[in-house]
C-alpha cells in the first residue's frame, strides 16, 4: 500500500541483512531477513536456507517461497563456505495481506527433530541506526533501544548471549513516531522475543524471534505485522548535486527526485551565497521532467550556463542542498588529496602509521607469512588446492613478504588483484597527470609513516613502491604471484581496531614451535597464511600492473622497476590464458614500456577478437595507437569504437544520471568509477568519437549525484556532505578514514536505492583498495585536466 512495501525473497544476501521478508515503511527500510534461522542472532558465516522460486498466487492473495536447510551451494564449499550442522528440513514461507496488516506464516514439511526444538526460530531483523533512543512496548513492559549492547548475559552452548530485552505476545516499535510505528503480534502460543543481536556480532541488528514449537508443521509460525502507513504518504523531494561543486566549463545538472505520486511541481532555484550573508536567486524556473526511474519521478535543473565563481545552493520545495562551489580550482584541493594523504597511508601494511596525536595502527604482520594448508577452503574465499605451487611446505614460513602492500578494506588481507590494480592505477595517474604532491613521510627502513609530514619525495611514487615491494617480494620467494595473504582464524579476521594485535610479529618456528599455543599468546601460530593458485588470467593482469609500474618507478627506484619489468616479461613468455583477450592489456603495457614490436604484433594478430569485444578492449588499446604502425588495425578498431558509442549513448538514457545504475549486491560506486576511467581513455584515445561527458557523469555520481535520500559523497571527508560512518578499519568507532571511497548506494530489490549511515554494511559503505581508490583519484585529476584545458 502507499507508504509500505513488503518484499519476500527479492534480495538474496541475508549474510549482510538483505533477504527473506523485508519491510520498507514510509521511505525507510525498517526490517529485513524475516526467515527461519538456526541461531537467535546469526552472523555472517552461519547457515542460511536454500531459497526457492517465489510464487505469487493472486487468487489466494498469497506470496510464498520454498526454503530448505542446508544450502548445498554453500555447505562447506564455494566462496565464504558455511559449515552446516547435520539437519535437513524444508518449509514454505508465506506472506498474506490482511487489511492494513500482513501475516507471515511458516509451514514445515515435517516436525523438527527433537534435538532441534528450542533452537530453530522465526527471526526478523530491525535496523538499529533508526532505533537508538526510541521506545518499544512488549505487552505491558517497555524500554528504549540502547546505542550499545548491554548486559546481563549468559553462555548458551559456548556462545555468549544477552538476556532478552523483552518477551511477550505483542511488540510495538517506536509508538511515538507515526512514520516508524510497527506492531508485531504472535498469533500462536510461542512467545515473541526482542533480542539485541550485537551480543556476539558488532554488526548485528535488533531481532524479533519466535521458536518453532515441537511437533508443529502447518502454521508452525503465524505472525501478524502492522507497519503504520502515513495516510497519503509522499516521499519528500531530494535534490542531488555534487557535494564538491563544478568547474565553470562543466555541464551542471541538479537531479530532483520526487515521489511517483507527487504532482505538486514547484519552481527550482539556484541560489548564490553572498559573502556578507544571505543568498541571491540566480535562476528560478520550472524543472524539466526527466521521467520515471526505480520508484521515483525525476526532474532536472540544467544550470551549465552559470560560471561565475562562488558558493551556491539549489532549492526546491522544502529542500535546500548543502553549499557547493563553482570555481576553476574546484578539483585542485581537498578533493583527491585526502585519498593520497590519509586513506592510502592508513591502509599500508607492515608499517606504523602516525597522524599527529594519533596512531592509526602499529607495525603489523611482521611475521608474514606461512604457507597455507593444502586442500583448504578459507572462510573468506581463498582456496588452496592439492598443489602448493611453491617449494614451501604447508605451515612453513615464506620469507620476503613481510613488507609492502595495503590492507584490503577492513579485512586486513592482501589480495594480489587489489595490490596490482592499485599500483597500476597509481602508475597511470603519475604518468598522465605528473602528481608530485608530497605531504607524507614514508620510511621503508624503519617501517614508519607520518601523515601530514612531507619528506621531499612524491607520495604517489612512494605508494607505488610500497605496493610493488609486496608483489615482487612474493614472486621472488614463491616463484609465482601469491593469491592472497590473510589471517588463519575467524577470531583474528573479525578484529576491529589495530591490526598489530593480529599476531605477535615473530615468525612461527615450525621446528620447535607449539601449534597448540592459543592465538594472542607469544609463540602462537598466529602468522598469516599465504595462498597460491594457478590462474593465468590473474597472472597476466598482475603482470600488466608491473609493466606499468616499471615506467613509473624507472627513476625513483631503478632496481625495483627492473624487477617489475623482468617479471612482467617472464609472465608474458610463460603464460597462455585460454582467452587471448586476457593478454591484451599486458601487451599494451609492455608495448608502452619497452616499445618492442612483438607486443604490437600480438595486438594486430588479434584485431578481430579485440574489435568484436570493443566494450572490454577499446579503452585499453587506444593507448597503444601511437606505437602501432598498421592502418588496417586502427581503422578496424575505430569502426568498432564508433559502434560502441551508440551502446553507451543508449546506456546514458536509462537513468537521469547519464550513466547506467545496475548494482548487483554491492553498491554501484566502484563499477561506475571504473566506467568513468574507461570513458576517459576512450575520450583521449578517440577524441573525435567519444566525448568526455560520460567520465564527468561518473565523477558526479560519486560526489553526490546519485539516487536516494542520502546524497553524501562516497568519498569520506570530501565535500559538504560525505560518508562519515563507513566500513573501514575504525568502523567499530562509528567513524571514517578521510579519502576512503565507499561502495556506494545499493539497490534493495526490486526498486529501493539505499545508502545507510551505518558502518557495518559492507555492500554500501566498505572502503576497498584497487579500483575503488585509484579510479576515484584518476577521475578527479582527469576532470581537472580536461576542464582546465577547455
Amino acid at each position: 500500500m502507499r507508504g509500505v512495501n513488503v518484499m519476500l525473497a527479492h534480495d538474496f544476501y541475508p549474510e549482510s541483512h538483505q533477504g527473506g521478508v523485508g519491510i520498507i515503511q514510509n521511505g525507510l527500510r525498517v526490517a529485513t531477513n524475516g526467515d527461519l534461522r538456526l541461531e537467535p542472532a546469526p552472523g555472517q558465516w552461519q547457515p542460511v536456507p536454500k531459497v526457492g522460486e517465489r510464487q505469487v498466487n493472486r487468487e489466494k492473495q498469497e506470496i510464498s517461497v520454498r526454503m530448505s536447510y542446508p544450502d548445498p551451494d554453500k555447505n562447506r564449499k564455494g566462496f565464504n563456505p558455511i559449515e552446516y550442522p547435520d539437519l535437513n528440513f524444508s518449509y514454505t514461507l508465506k506472506v498474506i495481506p490482511q487489511g492494513k496488516s500482513f501475516k507471515i506464516i511458516v509451514d514445515l514439511d515435517e516436525p523438527l527433530p527433537k534435538e532441534w526444538v528450542g533452537k530453530v526460530g522465526m527471526n526478523i531483523e530491525l535496523f538499529p541506526g533508526i532505533l537508538f533512543g526510541k521506545s518499544y512496548y512488549m505487552d505491558d513492559t517497555f524500554g528504549i533501544f540502547n546505542r550499545q549492547a548491554n548486559g546481563p548475559g549468559f553462555y548458551e552452548e559456548g556462545d555468549f548471549r544477552l538476556e532478552t530485552m523483552a518477551t511477550g505476545n505483542e511488540l510495538v516499535i517506536v509508538p511515538e513516531d507515526e512514520k516508524q510505528t510497527l506492531k508485531i503480534e504472535n498469533l500462536k502460543n510461542n512467545d515473541l522475543q526482542l533480542l539485541d543481536g550485537r551480543a556476539i556480532h558488532s554488526n548485528g541488528w535488533f531481532i524479533v524471534r519466535s521458536l518453532v514449537p515441537a511437533g508443529a508443521t502447518k502454521n508452525a509460525i503465524e505472525w501478524l505485522i502492522t507497519p503504520n502507513a502515513v495516510e497519503g504518504y509522499t516521499y519528500s523531494p531530494v535534490v542531488q548535486v555534487s557535494q564538491v561543486g563544478y568547474h565553470p566549463n562543466q555541464q551542471k545538472i541538479a537531479v530532483i527526485e520526487t515521489d511517483i505520486n507527487d504532482t505538486d511541481v514547484q519552481q527550482v532555484k539556484l541560489l548564490r551565497i553572498n559573502n556578507e550573508g544571505g543568498t541571491t536567486d540566480v535562476l528560478s524556473q520550472q524543472p524539466i521532467l526527466w521521467g520515471d526511474f526505480l520508484r521515483y519521478k525525476y526532474y532536472q535543473l540544467d544550470f551549465s550556463e552559470v560560471s561565475d565563481p562562488g558558493m551556491y545552493q539549489v532549492h526546491y520545495g522544502d529542500y535546500t542542498t548543502e553549499p557547493f562551489q563553482i570555481s576553476a580550482d574546484v578539483f585542485k584541493r581537498n578533493v583527491w588529496q585526502p585519498t593520497l594523504e590519509y586513506f592510502l597511508p592508513v591502509q599500508m601494511c607492515h608499517m606504523l602509521v602516525n597522524d599527529r596525536y594519533k596512531i592509526w595502527h602499529g607495525r603489523c604482520h611482521l611475521d608474514d607469512a606461512r604457507m597455507a594448508p593444502k586442500d583448504f577452503n578459507h572462510f573468506d574465499g581463498y582456496m588452496q588446492g592439492s598443489e602448493k605451487f611453491s617449494k614451501y611446505q604447508p605451515g612453513e614460513h615464506v620469507p620476503g613478504i613481510n613488507f609492502g602492500g595495503w590492507h584490503d578494506a577492513g579485512d586486513f588481507d592482501l589480495r594480489v588483484e587489489s595490490q596490482a590494480s592499485t599500483i597500476q592505477g597509481l602508475s597511470h595517474i603519475y604518468e598522465l597527470f605528473n602528481v608530485e604532491y608530497d605531504n607524507t613521510r614514508i620510511n621503508q627502513e624503519t617501517k614508519t609513516v607520518d601523515i601530514l609530514q612531507p619528506d621531499g619525495k612524491a607520495d604517489i611514487l612512494q605508494q607505488i613502491e610500497h605496493g610493488a615491494l609486496s608483489i615482487v617480494g612474493g614472486y621472488k620467494s614463491l616463484g609465482r604471484f601469491y593469491r592472497g595473504i590473510i589471517v588463519p582464524t575467524l577470531d583474528q579476521y573479525i578484529l576491529l581496531g589495530d591490526p598489530v594485535n593480529h599476531s605477535d610479529g615473530i615468525p612461527f618456528n615450525q621446528t620447535n614451535g607449539n601449534e597448540d599455543i592459543p592465538i594472542g599468546v607469544p609463540g602462537a601460530p598466529d602468522d598469516r597464511w599465504v595462498f597460491t593458485e594457478n590462474n593465468p588470467g590473474r597472472e597476466v593482469n598482475t603482470a600488466a600492473a608491473l609493466a606499468a609500474t616499471a615506467r613509473a618507478l624507472k627513476e625513483f627506484n631503478p632496481s625495483l622497476a627492473k624487477d617489475c619489468l623482468r617479471i612482467a616479461k617472464e609472465i608474458w613468455d610463460i603464460t597462455e590464458p585460454e582467452n587471448p583477450l586476457q593478454k591484451v592489456e599486458l601487451a599494451v603495457e609492455l608495448l608502452q614500456t619497452t616499445r618492442d614490436k612483438k607486443y604490437a604484433d600480438y595486438l594486430i594478430e588479434h584485431t578481430i577478437q579485440i574489435s568484436e569485444n570493443i566494450e572490454r578492449t577499446g579503452w585499453i588499446v587506444g593507448r597503444a595507437f601511437p606505437f602501432i604502425k598498421n592502418d588496417q588495425f586502427k581503422t578496424k578498431i575505430r569502426a568498432a569504437v564508433k559502434s560502441y558509442l551508440v551502446e553507451v549513448q543508449n546506456l546514458e538514457k536509462k537513468t537521469p544520471y547519464g550513466l547506467p545504475y545496475e548494482p548487483d549486491i554491492w553498491g554501484a560506486g566502484w563499477g561506475i568509477q571504473n566506467f568513468g576511467v574507461e570513458q576517459y581513455f576512450l575520450h583521449t584515445g578517440y577524441p573525435d568519437i567519444f566525448p568526455k561527458d560520460y567520465m564527468l557523469h561518473a565523477m558526479n555520481f560519486i560526489l553526490g549525484v546519485h539516487p536516494g535520500v542520502n546524497t553524501s559523497s562516497f568519498a569520506s571527508g570530501v565535500g559538504s556532505r560525505s560518508l562519515t560512518q563507513a566500513y573501514g578499519i575504525n568502523r567499530g568507532d562509528y567513524s571514517y578514514t578521510p579519502g576512503g571511497i565507499g561502495s556506494g548506494t545499493a539497490l534493495i530489490r526490486p526498486d529501493f536505492p539505499e545508502l545507510l549511515e551505518w558502518p557495518f554494511l559492507w555492500q554500501q559503505t566498505e572502503y576497498v583498495l584497487g579500483g575503488g581508490t585509484t579510479d576515484y583519484l584518476f577521475l578527479i585529476l582527469a576532470a581537472d585536466r580536461l576542464l582546465s584545458e577547455d
